[in-house]
This record gives C-alpha cells, sequence and structure tokens, in this order.
C-alpha cells in the first residue's frame, strides 16, 4: 500500500476521484467545492468589522476551512512520509530551453533560481511572486472563483460563467507559458 501512495497516480484514477468530489459535496450537504473563498472566510472569522463584504455567517462555511486544512496536512504528511527525492524527469528539449534562460537545477518541484530564499529578491522571482500572487488573487475575486471552483464545480453544474472562466484560464495559460514567461526569465 506504501507503493502506491508514493507514486504518481495516473490520470484515469485520481481524475474521476476529484470529479466525484462535486457530487459527493453536493448530495451530502449542498456544499460548493472550491478553495479561494477559504481566505474570506479567515478575515470574516479574525477580523470581524463594519465591512460588508465580511458581514455573513462564515460558520456555515466553516467546512471549507477543515478541507483546505486537510490539503495542507495531507502536503505536509506526503513530504514527511511519501517524499521522492529524484529529480523530476523532464522532456530534453524543455530543459535546454529553460538551461537558455539560466535555469540549471532541475532537481525539486520548482526551479531553486526562482524559488527559494536566495532569489526572493531577484527581479524575476518579485515578478513572478509579487505580481504572479496579485493577478491570481485579483482575478480569483473578478471571476468569482478559483480554477477549482469553476473547472470542476461550475462546469459539473453546467454554468456558463464557469465555461468562460475556465476557456479564460487556459488560454491566459497558453499566453503566459509560451509569450510572458520566456520575457521574465531573461531578467
Amino acid at each position: 500500500m506504501l507503493k502506491i501512495l508514493s507514486q504518481p497516480w495516473p490520470w484515469y484514477i485520481s481524475g474521476p476521484l476529484i470529479g466525484l468530489m462535486v457530487p459527493a459535496l453536493l448530495v451530502l450537504g449542498n456544499r460548493n467545492f472550491g478553495i479561494s473563498s477559504n481566505l474570506r472566510h479567515i478575515c470574516a472569522a479574525c477580523f470581524p468589522g463594519k465591512i460588508p463584504f465580511f458581514k455573513y455567517d462564515w460558520k456555515n462555511e466553516s467546512w471549507n476551512l477543515y478541507l483546505a486544512a486537510g490539503i495542507i496536512i495531507g502536503a505536509l504528511l506526503v513530504r514527511l512520509f511519501f517524499w521522492n527525492d529524484q529529480p523530476i524527469v523532464l522532456n530534453p528539449k524543455l530543459t535546454a530551453e529553460l538551461s537558455a534562460y539560466g535555469l540549471k537545477d532541475f532537481n525539486g518541484l520548482v526551479p531553486k533560481e526562482i524559488f527559494s530564499w536566495n532569489a526572493v529578491l531577484s527581479v524575476r522571482s518579485l515578478i513572478m511572486l509579487a505580481g504572479g500572487g496579485f493577478l491570481v488573487g485579483f482575478g480569483t475575486r473578478y471571476a468569482g472563483g478559483c480554477t477549482s471552483g469553476h473547472a470542476i464545480t461550475g462546469l459539473a453544474n453546467l454554468q456558463l460563467p464557469s465555461l468562460i472562466a475556465t476557456m479564460s484560464f487556459f488560454i491566459g495559460g497558453i499566453i503566459m507559458a509560451n509569450f510572458i514567461l520566456p520575457i521574465i526569465l531573461r531578467f
């Protein structure tokens, strides 16, 4: 069992398991799957005030905080007990392309030249971490939900706004990966 849990799961197992969360949440508690709303719940719980956006019954949505805590605990358990210290296998063409941008350490999940304490104040790290974080937060609020909420729950419920949002996520990802990221990585 430990060997099964420590290996990557194929899409045809993990995809349906994630997809089955949508009807399970709807049937068991009339809940929608999504993560981004947790920041609002935490702010409403920790900073009660007169801001109308945070004046609602956040306790009714506390189940979602448990979901987010489960994700964090699950990640911690994987890091402690199921960590695979083997380098990530990348296509040689991608390795060559990333090397041209100065990214040469492929031993972790993310390039250390961008995502490490030594590189955090570099221009490209600031653009990607602060700029990317701002854009993700703004986009999540503007779209009325995150990628998991729209692409998993919204599409399963046949919601047109979720289809538009999901298509926009994919188009934005293609533009970012192919046109903007190469410019940022040159810094």
